[in-house]
């Protein structure tokens, strides 16, 4: 990131404490006025910095995708869930994810990344779920107890999805839309 990408806010009300955020692409670097130019550049170099190793753990590669998908399946699907391809898309505006069993594909939308882990362990889960169980019947979701925070995730992308004017659903009235043998974790606009 350039330093161009940086913003310095000082305040007087700030007397200890630094912090930083994004907004629209930018750095937002918040410290206390009294702070020299010498501790200035110091704390903006320890907040991007920080910034960054909190944005490479929200926002993993495909590979380390991968990873954690193989990962989940093993510590909660006893390693059965063996897709031939995890990636992320950015084709997926009304789908948190989407599999098609019978190639072992399994797509993750590039609007999770920056989601709590759990949400986007949950997603994976679904979908590699949906390796061994099409559908959302009762042998699908039984394979989902074993996640500790499977409503927990299911209610924040409720929330995601209610704030954005969208409902989450897990019907299958929809994947007669998808390709045969296709599941989705789908998000549908509200009229």
């Amino acid at each position: 990131m350039g330093s161009t990408d940086v913003e310095v806010r000082r305040s007087h009300r700030r007397r200890r404490t630094v912090s930083a955020y994004r907004d629209n692409g930018r750095t937002i670097v918040l410290i206390p006025a009294r702070f020299t130019k010498a501790e200035e550049q110091q704390w903006v170099a320890t907040m991007v910095a920080k910034l960054a190793k909190g944005d490479k753990r929200r926002r993993p590669s495909d590979t380390e995708l991968r990873a954690r998908a193989a990962e989940l399946s093993q510590r909660y699907l006893g390693g059965m869930a063996k897709p031939s391809s995890i990636r992320w898309v950015t084709n997926q505006n009304s789908r948190w994810g989407s599999c098609t069993p019978a190639e072992g594909t399994i797509r993750i939308s590039a609007r999770l990344k920056g989601m709590p882990g759990y949400v986007l362990d949950y997603v994976i889960l679904h979908e590699l779920a949906h390796l061994l169980a099409p559908g959302h019947g009762r042998q699908f979701w039984s394979l989902l107890t074993s996640y500790p925070r499977t409503e927990r995730a299911r209610g924040y992308l409720e929330g995601v999805a209610s704030a954005a004017g969208l409902d989450l659903t897990d019907a299958d009235q929809d994947e007669e839309a998808l390709a045969p043998g296709q599941a989705a974790l789908d998000v549908a606009a509200v009229d």
